[in-house]
């Protein structure tokens, strides 16, 4: 079978099936309706195979159109990852890379660890960003990311995987609060009151969002801040309660007066995941973070008593 397509094809093919238009997909690759056709055309004709199902509502992809547009995908994000690296080799910088990360990882664990990479790697950028870890998966198996941090019981089969740390969430209420002494209570029961939560953007307020509408029961968000510390001086305040990565929120408790309420929900305990689409594929500069990760993984293991 002898199949040609290029560059234009694959950035066309991913338009059109973000879409689900043909129409839309060749304006935003700014080729003509007939011109986009007939690539199409050429495409399922080389391939032997139908990529589009057209109906009056727009077009779907069929079962190869499908595994086109996931390998165009990773085609397009490598290119733009070879675009970025040379331009950044020109600057001097050697090597780029790309780390997405749930709320608790990058806010309380990662810190040290990449400074402690970037002191040893002066050549190598990285770009650091939050994501929910459903997000995470999806981005490394497209390749928009070289590493991800995932939390909970995210599905990875189809990645090559490596434990990290755990971490509970739990409620954080003031000093005195009606239930600061509480052994554990569900997230059903902490709804109740009203909370201090982190911005919209954050992963964590995503994720308690989507707990929230399985529970059809509404977040109660008082007021919104930026980070861990200003959650819980808020919390102290007397402004609301807030759940919380554990970690954090016994940090601040040392100066704080706040309280920490575990969450009996069984997603509250977050066991963290390293996932990438293939280790021995990463170049050596990113391998090294993965062990600085891996190390910071086994220090915080409790001490075994004989």
């Amino acid at each position: 079978m002898s199949v040609h397509f290029d560059l234009v094809d694959l950035r066309l093919m991913v338009r059109v099936a973000e879409a689900n238009s043909l129409t839309k997909g060749a304006e935003a690759s700014h080729i003509s309706l007939p011109a986009a056709s007939t690539r199409i055309k050429n495409l399922e004709e080389s391939i032997g195979a139908k990529l589009l199902n057209r109906h009056s509502q727009g077009v779907t992809l069929t079962p190869p159109g499908q595994a086109f547009v996931h390998r165009a995908r990773l085609v397009l994000g490598q290119i733009e990852h070879l675009r970025g690296d040379l331009q950044e080799y020109a600057s001097g910088i050697k090597g780029h890379l790309r780390v997405y990360a749930n709320t608790t990882a990058l806010g309380e664990f990662l810190p040290e660890v990449l400074k402690r990479y970037l002191a040893t790697h002066p050549d190598v950028n990285i770009d650091l960003q939050e994501k929910l870890s459903n997000e995470i998966v999806r981005a490394v198996m497209d390749g928009k990311t070289d590493i991800g941090i995932v939390a909970g019981s995210v599905r990875t089969e189809n990645l090559q995987t490596l434990p990290y740390r755990s971490d509970s969430l739990v409620l954080v209420v003031p000093e005195h609060h009606p239930v600061a002494d509480l052994p554990s209570m569900p997230l059903i029961d902490a709804l109740e009151f009203d909370h201090v939560g982190l911005h919209e953007a954050s992963a964590l307020h995503a994720f308690l969002n989507r707990e929230c509408e399985q529970l059809n029961k509404p977040l109660k968000v008082r007021i919104q801040v930026s980070s861990f510390e200003s959650a819980c001086r808020m919390i102290e305040a007397g402004v609301g309660v807030g759940v919380l990565p554990e970690s954090a929120a016994r940090r601040h408790a040392r100066s704080m007066a706040i309280r920490l309420v575990p969450l009996s929900d069984a997603w509250a305990i977050r066991s963290m995941q390293i996932c990438v689409r293939n280790f021995d594929e990463l170049p050596n500069f990113a391998r090294d973070l993965i062990d600085l990760l891996s190390e910071d993984a086994r220090l915080a293991q409790p001490a075994l008593i004989d």
